[in-house]
């Protein structure tokens, strides 16, 4: 591993900043909070606060299974760019990608499986 490789907390920050903004821009809503940890070939990726207006509005005036339909299909809509905005970062390929999104809590976890584990240099 030479230098001019990116520390895992880099990379972690990175994905987080660039997740945020792919929220932003697609859904017009930013989450609070994204944390992203490296495990090897593995990434675990939580939003805070992913749930957007529309959502919960539906939500709390009791349309909660169509809130739920709308998250997947926006879980399903995000998925591609999601995986190539990973790739692009971390320079390896996924292989799997697993999420959820609790609309009660407004918490979403994402846990992504990778080819290999990215090329990081000691901190």
């Amino acid at each position: 591993m030479d230098s001019s490789s990116p520390t895992r907390g880099q990379l972690e920050r990175t994905l987080s900043q660039r997740i945020q903004s792919l929220y932003r821009t697609q859904l017009g809503h930013q989450p609070s909070q994204v944390s992203c940890q490296i495990f090897d070939e593995k990434l675990a990726i939580i939003l805070e606060n992913s749930i957007t207006q529309p959502e919960q509005l539906l939500a709390q005036n009791g349309q909660e299974e169509l809130a739920e339909q709308v998250r997947s299909d926006l879980k399903k809509a995000l998925q591609p760019q999601l995986k190539s905005l990973i790739e692009e970062v971390l320079g390896v390929s996924v292989i799997d990608l697993l999420s959820d999104a609790k609309i009660e809590t407004g918490r979403t976890g994402t846990i992504v499986v990778l080819s290999s584990a990215p090329q990081v240099r000691n901190s």
